[in-house]
This record gives structure tokens, C-alpha cells and sequence, in this order.
């Protein structure tokens, strides 16, 4: 164990129009913080002591009236389990023999029970590949010929607590598929970056999505995998815990301001519940290169929620916590047949925040209210200098006595 302290949809050089500007600006959040603004974190690696290679990655986010727990898991497909209490002394409960047995119920739990305000967890199941060298419409479904998905229940993960950071309070699960006829990872691996955060602030790298210290970050890389097709596409499989027998909501949020993420004026959410409750939050672009510049922006798309089956792989965190539930998936698929594509350098990354409580909520940039100050603002000094213009003319006209 160790522990350290449109109108645009979002492509192309477009712009929202009048109407929309002058709505948004009367409805748009200053950003503000209904949550803890800072918080004490620390990450630990939780390790099964008789086989040290099955752990856990236990984020503690602690304020001053409350603790966030996220506890991601690379025992069977990658998964993320997100507990809110109202305590500042709530502790996470793991039985490892119970954990890893075929009924896990029971073998992780966050005491004290009573101090659970809100619990959800994700589940990242599948990884999918299609060819799009012969699409022509980007909107089909699905974008191409499917090849058979990857399922991430069958990953080989790494030692989650070599790639532990604390200086940015991070960790990396990276894996390959455990067998692998095609060779298709012998060179390439899929990333689970996860970086928890302290108080608010955006990352240095596109799509810098606001974060607060009630939120974390995961970031999904694949790198270095070769495809099966020539303009392979790539998508992922997302299940989230429903809320009894409902599925979570998506909603879309339309923003006139893209100064994080340039041509990008969207950003989704999918929300458990009414509030108290979690959120999952990212923008509709994917990058093809490391550095994520506006020229390797991908479309990101994503499919309506639909009720999971029995396919989907159990995840030993959630079973322990949760027993037997029902789950709501969609699935993200990165790109389109034409543009920037994982065909360039063999590198896709996509970027999304969880949390609990209110989504953040991005202001208004300065850069933007200066132009809307001048945009609005020049027509009413026109009008206000027209009239006084005339005024001031009527009053010379008036004041003139004729010579008779």
C-alpha cells in the first residue's frame, strides 16, 4: 500500500448567430463553486497482499463538511465506483478475499454507511474499430465496416503504483488485449489516465475542461495500436450505473465562447438524478496527435443511452458495492472518414470529468465580453451621438431670430 499526500455542433470555422449570442449572454452561469473549493486529497494503491498485481486506486478528496471517494479498478473491464458523503471522516472498506471471489458482494464498502449522500459508478467495457475507407456519410451508424471489438474485461493491466504521481495527483492504467492473434498491440496500449484535483483550475492540454474539487479527470489514450483497416475509426463503450429503473440523462450545453477549445461549442453531460447527485462532462472532440492542436480535432460522437444485457462484463468494485444492478450504456466514436484520423500518427486521446454535485459552468471570457461590448455597445453610441447630434441642431435652429 502506498499513499502520498449551432448553431455550431462543434466542427469547422462557424459562429453562433445574433439571436443566439443575445440569448445565451441573458442565460449564461458565472462560474461559482457550490461545492468545497478546495479539498485535501490523497491517492492510494490498495493492494491485494497475496497477489500484490490486483489493486486499486483509491482517490479521498476531503472538505471541510464532506469526503468524495473514487475508486478506480482494472480487475476485470476498467471501472470507476464515485461515493459522496457528508463527513469529513468517512473511510473505504476493502475485503480482498471477498473482492475477488465469484460473489464479491459485500467486499468493498465506504463506512460509515448512514454518511452516503450519492454513489454511481462507470464501466468502460468495449473497444470498437470500423473501417470507413468506403463511408461517405458521416453520420452512419455505425461509421463503417465493424470489426470485431476489443473487450476490456480481457486486458492485461499494469502495476497501477509505478505510474503514481504525486506531484500532480495522478495515475495511469495502461494495457494490452491478453491475447492478441493479429498482434495488433504488440507495439500500441490503451491508457486510463486518471488526475484528481485540489480546487479548480483547467489543464494545460485541449479540451481543458473546467474542473472543480469536487471532480477528476480520466483521459483515454490509445497509442501505437495498429489497425485492422486503413482508415480505422475507434470507439468506446460506456456503462453507467442506472438510478433504479431509469437510465442517467444527456444533456447538451451550447456555449458562444470557445476560447478553451476552439470551433468547439458544445459540451455533454450525462447527469444521475435530481441534485445531490454525479455528473460525467466532456466536450465532442478527440485528438489524433499528443499535442492537441485545433488541427488534430476529431468529431466525437455519441449514441443515445440503451438498457445493458447480459453481455456486459461484471466489475468486481461495483458488484462488492452495489450487488446486482441494472446498467444504461452508450457508446463514443472518435473521428469520421474524413479529417484528422488515428491513421495520422497512430494516436487517439479523449478527455472527460466526473464529479459530484453541480457541473462546473464556464463564464464568459474576456476576450468574448469585449467584443459583445463592442459588438452591442457601438449601435447604442451611434443612436445616443444621432440624437444628440439633432438636439443640439433643433436648439441652434430655434435659437436664430430672423432680421425683418
Amino acid at each position: 500500500m502506498r499513499s502520498y499526500e449551432e448553431p455550431c455542433r462543434g466542427w469547422g470555422p462557424c459562429a453562433p448567430s445574433p439571436v443566439l449570442l443575445l440569448s445565451l449572454l441573458m442565460t449564461a452561469a458565472p462560474f461559482g463553486l457550490l461545492g468545497e473549493e478546495t479539498r485535501q486529497v490523497s491517492l492510494k494503491v490498495i493492494s491485494d497482499w497475496l497477489d500484490p498485481s490486483q489493486s486499486l486506486l483509491h482517490i479521498r478528496a476531503v472538505g471541510t463538511n464532506s469526503t468524495l471517494h473514487y475508486v478506480w479498478s482494472s480487475l476485470g473491464p476498467p471501472a470507476v465506483l464515485l461515493v459522496a458523503t457528508n463527513t469529513p471522516n468517512s473511510t473505504l472498506s476493502v475485503n480482498w478475499s471477498l473482492l475477488i471471489s465469484s460473489h464479491p458482494d459485500g467486499g468493498l464498502m465506504v463506512l460509515p454507511k448512514e454518511s452516503i449522500q450519492f454513489s454511481s459508478a462507470l464501466v468502460f467495457t468495449r473497444l470498437f474499430e470500423f473501417d470507413s475507407t468506403n463511408t461517405s456519410d458521416t453520420a452512419a451508424k455505425p461509421p463503417g465496416k465493424s470489426y470485431p471489438p476489443y473487450s476490456l474485461a480481457n486486458f492485461t493491466w499494469n502495476n497501477i503504483s509505478d505510474s503514481l504521481d504525486p506531484a500532480t495527483l495522478s495515475a495511469t492504467f495502461r494495457g494490452h488485449p491478453s491475447h492478441d492473434p493479429t498482434g495488433a498491440f504488440a507495439n500500441g496500449s490503451l491508457a486510463f489516465r486518471v488526475q484528481a484535483f485540489s480546487r479548480s483550475g483547467r489543464p494545460a492540454q485541449p479540451p481543458r475542461l473546467l474542473h472543480t474539487a469536487d471532480t477528476c479527470q480520466l483521459e483515454v489514450a490509445l497509442v501505437g495500436a495498429s489497425p485492422q483497416g486503413n482508415r480505422s475509426l475507434f470507439g468506446l463503450e460506456v456503462a453507467a450505473l442506472g438510478q433504479g429503473p431509469d437510465c442517467p440523462s444527456v444533456q447538451e450545453q451550447r456555449s458562444i465562447d470557445d476560447e478553451y477549445t476552439p470551433a468547439v461549442f458544445q459540451l455533454d453531460q450525462l447527469l444521475w438524478g435530481s441534485l445531490p447527485s454525479g455528473f460525467m462532462q466532456w466536450r465532442p472532440v478527440a485528438f489524433s496527435q499528443k499535442q492537441g492542436s485545433r488541427e488534430s480535432a476529431m468529431p466525437c460522437q455519441a449514441s443515445p443511452l440503451y438498457p445493458t444485457l447480459a453481455y456486459l462484463p461484471q466489475s468486481p468494485i461495483v458488484r462488492a458495492f452495489f450487488g446486482p444492478q441494472n446498467f444504461c450504456a452508450f457508446n463514443l466514436t472518435f473521428g469520421a472518414s474524413t479529417g484528422p484520423g488515428y491513421w495520422d500518427q497512430h494516436y487517439l486521446s479523449w478527455s472527460m470529468l466526473l464529479g459530484v454535485g453541480t457541473p462546473p459552468v464556464d463564464a464568459l471570457s474576456p476576450l468574448v465580453l469585449g467584443i459583445m461590448a463592442v459588438a452591442l455597445g457601438a449601435p447604442a453610441l451611434m443612436l445616443l451621438a444621432g440624437g444628440l447630434f439633432l438636439l443640439l441642431a433643433h436648439r441652434r435652429h430655434s435659437e436664430y431670430q430672423p432680421i425683418n
